[in-house]
């Protein structure tokens, strides 16, 4: 297969914060576990399980701001003052947890864990991925990642958007945009929608990615991401007529590996060097 529109990247962007808003980029540095930051840090309870828009959705509000270098980080939320963390990667080590999955975090203090039990008015703490992150993701290419829910990269392409809010507006439902579904890259240019789902390798700038898996979403799409509201039922209504994958769950976006680390810049043209013959089932 090999569609014949030139595919190029539209959109990027980081979230620094597990959770929390993104950010936008117009170019980013790709690690092995993804862009530079992203989902380097997250919020947990006192049994160190992450805080999820799942439950608590005015997490879309929290603006995180991190310096270049990772050394420091802001977080804003409108009615409060904002935190200022001064990032200690070698602070006490705690066990962690996303989806029953043991990870490690390293705590960043007393005062963040402060203001954000007060936030959530729960005992809550701030981790920050260690520095020797050892994780493995699994999939058709595996990989590694910070806090990510399982996979470095998580691409979606604006045909396939289209597609689902034309079944949106069908169901007498307002159309949602890309940030309900949180991705890091998204792409335009392709003639179909969910051609990302056939991707197996793929170039863009200097990075090169090898597709893991396709994309189960969660309620977290019908939260949003400007207000922090939960607006269900939509995107999953309509997802479900349509996208329903093996597992019961109903797919959007596809999941990526890094497997050649480099830079990428909105604008970007897409070269996939490896096709699916089928999407997945």
């Amino acid at each position: 297969m090999s569609p014949t529109p030139t595919a190029r990247l539209s959109a990027l962007a980081v979230h620094p914060v597990k959770g929390c808003a993104g950010q936008s980029l117009t170019t980013a540095e790709f690690t092995p576990a993804g862009i530079t930051h992203d989902r380097s840090f997250m919020v947990v309870d006192d049994d160190g399980d992450f805080r999820s828009q799942r439950r608590d959705p005015h997490m879309a509000r929290i603006v995180p701001d991190l310096a270049a270098d990772g050394s420091r980080l802001v977080l804003t939320v409108e009615g409060r003052s904002p935190l200022k963390v001064d990032v200690d990667p070698e602070g006490p080590r705690l066990d962690v947890t996303v989806h029953h999955n043991p990870l490690v975090g390293v705590d960043q203090g007393d005062e963040a864990a402060g203001w954000l039990t007060d936030l959530f008015g729960r005992p809550s703490r701030l981790v920050r991925v260690p520095d020797d992150n050892r994780r493995v993701t699994t999939g058709v290419t595996p990989g590694t990642a910070g806090f990510a829910d399982g996979h470095a990269v998580v691409i979606g392409s604006v045909t396939s958007l289209d597609l689902l809010n034309e079944r949106i507006v069908a169901n007498g439902d307002d159309p949602v945009p890309m940030e309900r579904f949180r991705p890091n890259i998204v792409v335009t240019g392709w003639a179909e929608p969910h051609t990302e789902d056939l991707v197996r390798r793929v170039r863009v700038g200097t990075t090169e990615l090898g597709y893991a898996k396709m994309c189960t979403r969660c309620a977290v799409t019908t939260v949003d991401q400007e207000t922090g509201v939960r607006r269900g039922p939509e995107p999953l209504r309509a997802l479900a007529a349509y996208r329903r994958v093996a597992d019961g769950g109903v797919a959007f976006c596809t999941k990526f590996a890094v497997t050649a680390p480099g830079t990428v810049s909105v604008g970007d043209a897409l070269d996939v060097t490896e096709w699916a013959d089928a999407p997945e089932a």
